[in-house]
């Protein structure tokens, strides 16, 4: 229970009354948990989407889902987005895709990747077959959630300092058994074979996201890790989309 509140701290900026100091080697540890909190905060859109849809158009309660994920994260790992898109416009080696990444400040490319990450979910959301939406609505911040400890586990520091370090040297292999488990399970009582082959592109691309930021800079940091879960919230829905076109089999 004491994990997972620090999980759901970290991930979310809804206050608990049962809120708790994380201590050291806490907060990867937390991360076995953080698809389940995926799957609270999607639960909770499904949920608000349904009551907006009762009043508005369905396009305005899909710009709503989006918005309300952003709002409900405090846009945490927005800001993993655009800093590690920023890095990628720099010019220059390991040190100053790293320099750039620290910057507090966006540049143009960050603007650009947030803009065009926000504009690929909310098309997606809305493309998405009326039998998958709320399913679908559930099911993905979660996945994104275990690409998240999937990228974390086994990975190594690209900087001493940050949350990402934090969070790499306490998550291990039994994290990521719990998290797969509870994601797989997830996938598949909510969408099926669709719900696994989402898991199974998000595990893909996070793999080889991860090999290519052990090779260019030598591990990873919390923007790298946040902006994985970015992409890999845009991925999912992608991936829902084609399953719908490709009418693959929904839930078991």
């Amino acid at each position: 229970m004491r994990l997972f509140v620090i999980a759901f701290q970290f991930l979310t900026i809804i206050p608990l009354p049962c809120a708790v100091a994380w201590q050291e080697g806490e907060m990867g540890r937390s991360m076995r948990w953080f698809p389940l909190v995926g799957l609270a905060m999607g639960g909770g859109a499904a949920l608000a989407r349904y009551g907006c849809s009762l009043l508005l158009p369905s396009s305005l309660a899909d710009l709503l889902v989006v918005l309300l994920l952003v709002l409900v994260t405090g846009a945490l790992h927005l800001d993993g987005l655009a800093d590690v898109c920023d890095g990628f416009g720099a010019r220059g080696g390991r040190e100053r895709f790293l320099e750039v990444m620290k910057d507090s400040s966006v540049g143009a490319m960050g603007v650009v990747g947030i803009v065009l990450g926000l504009m690929l979910k909310y098309q997606a959301l809305a493309e998405l077959p009326p039998e998958m939406k709320s399913g679908g609505i559930v099911l993905f911040p979660a996945v994104a959630r275990f690409g998240q400890v999937l990228m974390a586990t086994g990975s190594r520091r690209a900087r001493g300092d940050g949350l990402g370090a934090l969070f790499i040297a306490g998550v291990g292999n039994g994290e990521l058994v719990v998290a797969g488990g509870t994601i797989g399970i997830a996938a598949a009582l909510i969408l099926g074979i669709t719900g696994l082959v989402c898991c199974i592109m998000v595990s893909g691309f996070i793999l080889l996201a991860k090999g290519y930021f052990h090779r260019r800079l030598g591990g990873i940091t919390g923007d790298i890790i946040g902006w994985s879960s970015e992409l890999a919230e845009i991925i999912c829905l992608l991936t829902m989309v084609a399953a719908g076109r490709m009418q693959l089999p929904g839930a078991f």
